[in-house]
């Protein structure tokens, strides 16, 4: 196995084994709204575990529920190796799903919501997130990166990064500033994956449980499970972890018992034997 932490942005120093936050306020976006206390415990087990990357979105919310106040409630003041990884660009429609997407005059305004509701004077690392709920690729992010790389400029953003987006798309945002990480759906994008980790930037695939190996591979996954008497979600994510060094894991949850499993697969080592079963 590959060492687990890694150099974000080469100054800030974080556990590949993660948290997503979105499914704290709900099972689905359009799924009824989860108990804040439960989230708020999620989360402060999560930090007890050795998480110290939470991935979150002022768009992760559901009725009253909104995760980053969740994140604030829970969490802060924050430790100071905690990490918290945010997303701007999409805009939620009345129904709740993020379905728009900001104009660049928008975008200062999102970044000084999410400072304002996580209760932070500069944020970690924010993605520019694209293409709502599409895939990536078909138009330019030129204009919109710039104007994030301002703020960091201004000091309001430590680190940037680019979610949804294609090769030319993350091209043309390293032409503007430096990106420390990207945010891509994992399924056959090992093109991009090589260049990060080529330059040392973070992948971060969100659906990690959903991606990298399907779920057509469940006999897979079962069959290794087995002989290392573990689940096979824990095997997913050791195998995700396995796959390169610059790859960050960040499943989600809104279940004390789940966390604990995911988290679990920090500890758990694939030898070769495993890795090529999986892998067919």
């Amino acid at each position: 196995m590959a060492i687990k932490t890694f150099s974000l942005g080469g100054d800030l120093t974080i556990n590949r084994l993660g948290f997503g936050a979105m499914r704290l306020a709900a099972g689905s976006f359009d799924g009824p709204p989860r108990d804040p206390d439960n989230g708020i415990a999620v989360l402060r087990r999560a930090v007890e575990l050795g998480v110290n990357h939470i991935d979150t979105a002022s768009f992760y919310r559901r009725g009253a529920v909104r995760v980053n106040e969740l994140i604030r409630r829970a969490l802060s003041p924050y430790r100071d190796d905690l990490v918290i990884a945010t997303k701007v660009g999409p805009l939620p429609t009345p129904d709740g799903v993020p379905r728009g997407q900001a104009t660049p005059d928008q975008l200062r305004g999102l970044v000084e919501a999410d400072l304002r509701s996580l209760g932070l004077d500069r944020l970690d690392l924010v993605y520019l997130r694209v293409g709502g709920m599409t895939g990536p690729g078909g138009e330019s992010i030129v204009e919109r990166f710039a104007v994030l790389a301002e703020l960091r400029a201004a000091g309001l953003i430590r680190h940037l990064g680019v979610s949804n987006v294609d090769a030319l798309q993350f091209a043309e945002a390293r032409e503007i500033a430096p990106v420390a990480a990207v945010q891509n759906r994992y399924t056959s994008d090992m093109g991009l994956l090589a260049a990060c980790e080529e330059a040392g930037i973070a992948y971060a695939p969100y659906f990690p449980l959903g991606g990298g190996i399907s779920p057509l591979d469940a006999a897979r996954l079962g069959k290794v499970a087995a002989r290392l008497g573990t689940t096979a979600t824990q095997v997913h994510l050791a195998s995700l972890l396995a796959t390169s060094p610059s790859l960050l894991a960040i499943p989600g949850t809104g279940s004390l018992d789940h966390l604990e499993e995911n988290l679990a697969a920090n500890d758990l080592s694939l030898s070769d034997e495993d890795l090529s079963d999986l892998r067919g």
